[in-house]
């Protein structure tokens, strides 16, 4: 055995040793804080080891404990294995002005990606989301405050990102006040689409059985139900000479999307509507006042990865705003229509978030679910956002 391994192994029994005496006390065989410090260290250790001058690790002041430096020296020399895959590792960044144009080329891949005529391809997403969350979901805060409860219940978390319990406190999110003011004029919510050539199981040459369609009904509803002065947008971004490509499309619409922000500063809220791809054995649906509705899927982007940690030209300043956003109508959508939304969704870059600090995107549905479905979807979408940003 290598001195390298007979370390590692001495540092393991005594972990154990240390583990077993707080377990003893605490009833549990493996304490919930000691989970946390130790993935979040192997995470840390891993990065500074095998990708140096990619990381950077804030310096903590102050003693630290006996035990914590225990652990520490031993995720240094625990071996990656499969923490870092080959294909992980291929990704090895830098970043630099070049990187960011790959890393946005990347984020157009990263979404579920169809050909020229619309048929998925690539990786399926949908067996890890397809679930309904079941309506005894406990809703108290006491177990949203419980990092590892919120995130197995509430979220799927892309293998290619990670998220911090202190970026998911639900206190703090659920405890933001994001209702908007209308008591002034002019338009409160923007609507647009980055792929605007998604269709339906029933769609027709008729964009309004698109994903276009769809959001011209959610903003009717909004306009004309709940009286929120609603702007819909319907640029197209995912076509180039045209044929369909989405190589861009986040590129080519944030340009214009800000121009809209610009000229209309009494915009306070800003989605951006999608619908998924999913196997064709598929079907995200549910019934909600007797009607078939097609599930939904709120998505965040978190401008993190695990290879490069934080992308440094894709920054959002408003990271917390758009959690918060999220979360708040996750939870709305549990209290009132169990099964609606599927769980939040999070990868690693950014997808444009951070145009708004209340920015939503929004995977409606998928490519089986029908018209009528998703026009069912949106009458229950916008009674949410009627609850989440006018308190009513």
């Amino acid at each position: 055995m290598k001195k390298e391994q007979r370390i590692c192994v001495l540092l393991a029994i005594m972990i154990l040793g240390i583990w077993g005496l707080e377990a003893k006390s605490s009833g549990s065989l493996i304490p919930k804080s000691w989970k946390i410090r130790m993935i979040q260290s192997v995470q840390e250790n891993a990065e500074r080891l095998y990708m140096p001058g990619v990381t950077y690790t804030e310096k903590k002041q102050g003693k630290i404990r006996v035990t914590e430096a225990v652990v520490h020296m031993a995720s240094a020399l625990i071996p990656l294995g499969n923490y870092v895959t080959e294909r992980e590792a291929a990704e090895l960044l830098t970043e630099d002005e070049a990187t960011y144009a790959i890393l946005a080329k990347k984020q157009a891949e990263e979404e579920n990606s169809v050909d020229e005529n619309g048929q998925l391809i690539g990786k399926d997403k949908s067996e890890e989301t397809r679930q309904a969350s079941v309506p005894t979901m406990d809703l108290s805060m006491e177990r949203l405050n419980d990092f590892e409860y919120l995130v197995s219940n509430f979220y799927t978390v892309d293998s290619v990102t990670y998220i911090n319990p202190s970026e998911l406190n639900a206190s703090e999110l659920l405890g933001k006040d994001l209702r908007i003011d209308l008591s002034t004029g002019g338009s409160k919510i923007l609507i647009y689409h980055t792929h605007s050539q998604e269709t339906f199981a029933d769609s027709d040459n008729d964009p309004s059985t698109s994903i276009v369609g769809i959001g011209r009904y959610l903003t009717e509803i909004l306009n004309n139900k709940y009286k929120i002065p609603t702007m819909h947008h319907e640029g197209v971004y995912d076509l180039i000479n045209g044929k369909l490509d989405r190589s861009e499309a986040y590129e080519f619409a944030k340009p214009e999307v800000e121009q809209i922000l610009a000229e209309n500063p009494s915009i306070e809220v800003v989605i951006d509507l999608h619908r998924d791809g999913v196997a064709d054995t598929t079907h995200l649906v549910t019934e909600i006042n007797g009607k078939p509705t097609a599930q939904i899927m709120f998505f965040n982007g978190l401008s993190r990865t695990r290879v490069n940690g934080d992308l440094v030209g894709m920054a959002n300043p408003y990271l917390q705003d758009n959690l918060a956003f999220s979360l708040q109508m996750k939870i709305a959508a549990e209290t009132k229509y169990p099964g609606f939304a599927r769980r939040n969704y999070l990868r690693g870059y950014k997808y444009n978030m951070d145009l708004m600090p209340r920015m939503l995107l929004i995977e409606a549905g998928a490519q089986t679910n029908t018209v009528e479905e998703m026009r069912n979807a949106m009458e229950v979408l916008a009674d949410l956002l009627n609850s989440v940003l006018t308190g009513r």
